[in-house]
């Protein structure tokens, strides 16, 4: 886990912690909860820098892309976003791995 990824997940968590009465004994379910919230956030493709260069825009495309294969292969959005993100556009090959990624959570 990288530096930054963790110091988002601790600061969130304290949140998260904060907004439920600081009540101790559920660090690790605060834990978990930010650690979801903070990769689903980084799965989206909403800042600038995702920005198409000639327009601008976010590519809709790009959005449409992972949720179809989350919907195809029976996968959560934030798998199917780390599969398109590592496999790129070979979807003969991104959907392989969905689909073995499913088949693993079964057994």
């Amino acid at each position: 886990m990288t530096d930054d990824r963790s110091d988002k997940i601790r600061d969130r968590a304290y949140e998260i912690w904060q907004r439920e009465g600081g009540a101790h004994g559920s660090d690790e379910r605060h834990w978990h909860q930010a650690a979801m919230e903070i990769d689903r956030e980084s799965a989206l493709p909403l800042t600038a820098d995702d920005a198409l260069p000639e327009t601008g825009e976010i590519a809709a495309s790009d959005v449409q892309e992972v949720e179809a294969l989350a919907m195809r292969t029976g996968i959560s959005g934030d798998e199917a976003q780390e599969l398109v993100d590592r496999l790129g556009s070979d979807r003969v090959a991104t959907e392989q791995a969905a689909r073995t990624l499913k088949t693993r959570r079964r057994s």
